[in-house]
């Protein structure tokens, strides 16, 4: 066992059993108060009730409570309300009988609240269309940055005497909190027209709480034009994206910056052709056509002459004209099948018309590759090798008319601008005084604890036991047959000389006899007073 040790253990063994129940029970009793203060001062002041609330809600919840006499406080957020710790099961139980809380955005279960008996088909409808409303307006509110949504919803009405069925239609009205309100009102757009029967996301209308348009039916996110951006950004950043990758392992990251601009053709394209293959052709019908026509043709008349008005003169018989007509007709149709091929094209994608790309790298970058001897033909050389590497990335492309230009120049610093600044020390302090409060707290009751608990007792059994050691020490001295040739004895616990030691005023006036400070010795501590009292009688028959 260490000497130390071995010290400290015969130091409070010679405490006695009193004074050592004394300081353990002293030092359970502050172990037991630090805890408590520990716990107590860091304990949470408010726990939260309830999330997410409207703000009809929160503020029918804070009247409710404010009225039954138990303090609220509202998140920082404004959907969420607190109360103090351990109030939250009587908070709910007095909310529960006043119905609260009652968020406006009821679904299906608003059917359990209606009865069958006596229900309209009208009323049923109506219901039907609030249910659809609340159940849709909990999934907008369940997106990122969406804090509360309200939707209407216009469902297909067929009249009697209309011929055509009206088209349904909604509007949305959210309420945001950072994010990106175009992008979340597109998509509710479609989340809404695919939970409505009929609904196109056309006829749907999104709008922010401060009556900001963000979607209609005429909004320019869906025409050609915005889709052209769309894609030509998409391909710019796609190449931006691979030079990136491509000069990083070169250059690293913050020492090139690449800018890319694309001519995207977004236009839908149908294209039809048939090919006709005229060596293919297999005969597949032949039509022969054969005529022959014949006619005579005799006239019995005379023909009319002078001679037949001539008085004297009978007129002669004669023979009339005659004529005959022969025809012969010949007509061979032969048809051929030809091999033929349709092809039909329809692209609704886009092509890449034409790219220009810029790239600008720093100088001292390309100098610490080159070398500090490295002349201006080795600097036009790295450039070139970018050029080559810019040009593999981007798709270059001679027949587009593609530009890459490639240029070293001296960076600026700050070339990611300027840094938000930090939170100051002020805003620090705000932010955790509450932390602190306890934290100081805590420290001072420690404190306290220590210095007027643990020090007086440590103090009070030090100088006992230094006290009863000193008084043990000159009864032995004193009891030597002659004192004064005999030297101090030391002190049994520290081993500094005691003649003459101050501080004993009460006990140096009373002096008991021998007998009696020899038997006091014996009782505090057997093997010490008689390995003294062998050393004493050694020094004597010497």
């Amino acid at each position: 066992m260490p000497e130390q040790l071995k010290t400290v253990i015969d130091n409070l063994s010679g405490l006695g059993p009193k004074r050592l129940g004394i300081m353990g029970a002293i030092g359970a009793t502050v172990l037991v108060v630090i805890i408590a203060a520990s716990i107590y001062l860091n304990r949470p002041g408010f726990e939260t009730l309830y999330v997410g609330l409207d703000r009809s809600d929160v503020n029918q919840i804070g009247l409710v409570l404010g009225e039954s006499g138990i303090d609220t406080e509202v998140g920082s957020d404004g959907s969420s309300i607190m109360v103090p710790v351990g109030r939250s099961a009587a908070a709910r139980t007095i909310l529960a009988e006043r119905g609260l809380p009652a968020s406006s955005n009821a679904g299906y279960e608003l059917f359990d609240e209606v009865g069958s008996f006596g229900l309209t088909s009208f009323m049923q409808q109506v219901t039907r269309v609030r249910a659809l409303e609340g159940e849709i307006a909990r999934t907008i509110q369940s997106m990122a940055n969406v804090r509360g949504a309200r939707v209407h919803i216009v469902m297909s009405d067929r009249g009697s005497f209309r011929t055509a069925e009206q088209e349904p239609s909604a509007s949305v009205v959210i309420r945001m909190a950072g994010g990106e309100p175009v992008r979340t009102a597109n998509a509710i757009r479609h989340m809404v027209s695919a939970a409505v029967p009929g609904l196109n996301s056309e006829r749907v209308t999104v709008l922010d709480s401060s009556g900001t348009l963000l979607a209609a039916g005429d909004d320019p996110a869906n025409n050609a034009a915005n889709r052209a951006i769309g894609v030509e950004r998409t391909v710019e950043v796609q190449v931006e994206e691979n030079i990136r990758r491509a000069l990083a392992p070169y250059l690293g990251y913050d020492n090139f910056r690449a800018s890319v601009r694309a001519e995207v053709n977004t236009d839908a394209r149908q294209i039809e052709e048939t090919i006709f293959d005229p060596d293919s052709r297999v005969e597949r019908s032949v039509q022969v056509v054969r005529s022959n026509d014949q006619a005579n043709q005799r006239q019995a008349a005379p023909p009319v002459t002078v001679q037949q008005n001539l008085p004297d003169e009978a007129p002669g018989a004669g023979e009339g004209a005659e004529s005959t007509e022969q025809r012969e007709r010949r007509e061979e149709t032969t048809n051929y099948e030809l091999n033929t091929t349709r092809i039909a094209t329809i692209s609704n994608g886009y092509s890449v018309n034409k790219l220009s790309v810029a790239v600008v790298v720093n100088r001292e970058r390309l100098a610490s590759l080159v070398g500090v001897d490295g002349t201006a033909e080795q600097l036009q050389g790295r450039i070139d090798e970018i050029r080559a590497m810019v040009t593999s990335a981007a798709g270059f492309s001679e027949a587009r008319g593609d530009v890459v230009h490639v240029s070293a120049v001296e960076f600026m610093e700050g070339l990611e601008g300027v840094d938000a600044a930090a939170p100051g020390v002020t805003d620090l302090l705000s932010r955790h005084i509450g932390t602190l409060i306890n934290a100081t707290a805590f420290v001072l009751v420690v404190f306290l604890v220590t210095w007027f608990g643990l020090r007086p007792l440590t103090t009070v059994l030090v100088g006992r036991a230094d006290n009863d050691n000193q008084a043990t020490a000159e009864e032995m001295q004193r009891s030597l047959p002659n004192p004064a040739d005999t030297p101090a004895l030391p002190n049994l616990l520290g081993g500094s000389q005691l003649a003459g030691a101050p501080g004993d005023d009460f006990e140096s006036r009373i002096k008991p006899a021998p007998q009696e400070r020899l038997a006091r010795m014996v009782d505090l501590n057997e093997e010490r007073t008689a390995s003294i009292l062998r050393k004493w009688a050694h020094k004597e028959a010497a």
